[in-house]
């Protein structure tokens, strides 16, 4: 009895893993940082293995999202929006259309889906939210954040890695009356409007803080970062953050009281302080330096790495004052993530570099170019599995980066 006792106790959370499964855009913890070890340190002359390679998603700007039983990614066929199911060899298991889709400029689906357990959450360009059952794709709820709730539309198309936590899913539909929202993630029920700051979305996608004894969402709207209280849309604080398009793409990030934030076309990036019970914040520094565009920062070892788009430069400023260490060229622009104490820098002209960021400088160790796909080089990378996935419009390419 008792060994049989024992033999359920291990096959209970062997069959409830998958539905622990929660796979989001820039890693666990929406940081870029990934917890994987046991990765290469050198790649070979022409880059890592190519383990598979899928051709046919349509156009797209998004990334994967890899849970343990299956990979999702979106892309847009014929003015359509599709989710796709391959499982981890490449293979097609469903494609599931959700909408209409962005295909006036700069075409294809912009949002990464989001897998919380056993569903999944994309949000359109034309602002149609939509849950799909994650084993079988079928639409499980739907609501139009423009319609239903006062959102409006902007120039390239609402952008936005919806954030999820509990049973709550959080999406900004940037309306005077309904600026953010929080719904209930299993029906699509409303939980709470917040007024906000009553600016348009900024291409933004929240995070959510820790911090004062609240959970505090952050997103860049239009031409400010603001502080929402998770838990009941109170508004809490707002500043001021503004460059020439109104195009805030890269999610902010928190560490130990303080929140950085960047933004492209010259803007840079700026330190505020939260206040001890989170209702206020206070600006600590501005550095024009690191200007990310789109492609994200990491936070390692009380340093900021990311890519600038004025400068074209690596760059690599200190947490604390937000002046430059070091900087290089090539790679920029780009998207940048960390794993196992190397960078991954995926520039926009098609190269991918693994790069260490020394104490001093940069040391390139391995590069090599993306050889599928089409348009813009704007997916950001991930790394699950110790593989690394690659998403070029029409192409998701993964690769072997295990250490041997």
């Amino acid at each position: 009895m008792k060994r049989f006792l024992n033999l359920i106790l291990f096959v209970i959370p062997c069959i409830l893993a998958p539905a622990q499964d929660i796979a989001q855009w820039r890693g666990p913890d929406r940081n870029g940082v990934y917890r994987e070890t046991g990765l290469m340190k050198k790649w070979p002359e022409a880059g890592p293995k190519l383990v598979w390679h899928f051709d046919q998603l349509g156009d797209g700007h998004t990334s994967a999202a890899i849970t343990a039983s299956a990979v999702y990614t979106s892309g847009m066929v014929d003015e359509k929006g599709y989710v796709y199911k391959l499982d981890h060899q490449g293979k097609l298991i469903w494609k599931k259309e959700y909408g209409k889709e962005w295909a006036i400029n700069w075409n294809g689906v912009r949002s990464t889906p989001l897998v919380y357990k056993d569903k999944i959450y994309v949000l359109s360009a034309f602002g149609k939210l939509v849950c799909l059952d994650a084993g079988n794709g079928q639409i499980v709820w739907a609501v139009d954040v423009f319609k239903d709730y006062d959102g409006r539309n902007i120039e390239w198309g609402i952008t936005e890695n919806l954030l999820a936590e509990g049973d709550i899913l959080y999406c900004t539909p940037g309306g005077k009356t309904a600026n953010v929202i929080a719904l209930d993630r299993n029906t699509g029920r409303l939980i709470w409007k917040s007024k906000g700051n009553g600016q348009k979305t900024g291409y933004c996608s929240p995070v959510l803080v820790k911090h004062g004894g609240k959970n505090i969402l952050v997103i860049q709207m239009e031409g400010a970062i603001q502080g929402i209280d998770a838990a009941t849309g109170a508004f809490l604080w707002t500043h001021e953050q503004t460059n020439t398009y109104a195009v805030h793409p890269n999610v902010s990030l928190y560490h130990d009281g303080y929140i950085y934030c960047a933004s492209g076309y010259g803007r840079g990036g700026l330190m505020l302080k939260l206040s001890a019970d989170a209702q206020s914040i206070s600006e600590v520094w501005r550095d024009l330096l690191l200007d990310p565009r789109l492609g994200g920062v990491v936070l390692v070892n009380g340093r900021l790495y990311g890519t600038g788009d004025n400068n074209r430069k690596l760059c690599c400023i200190d947490w604390k004052t937000g002046k430059e260490v070091y900087s290089a060229t090539g790679f920029a622009p780009g998207n940048i993530i960390y794993s196992d104490g190397l960078l991954y820098v995926y520039g926009e002209s098609g190269k991918i570099g693994l790069i260490e960021p020394g104490v001093d400088g940069f040391q390139v160790i391995s590069s090599f170019r993306v050889p599928y796909g089409s348009s813009q080089h704007w997916a950001h990378l991930v790394i699950s599995g110790k593989k690394l996935y690659v998403r070029h419009g029409t192409s998701l390419m993964v690769y072997d980066i295990a250490a041997r």
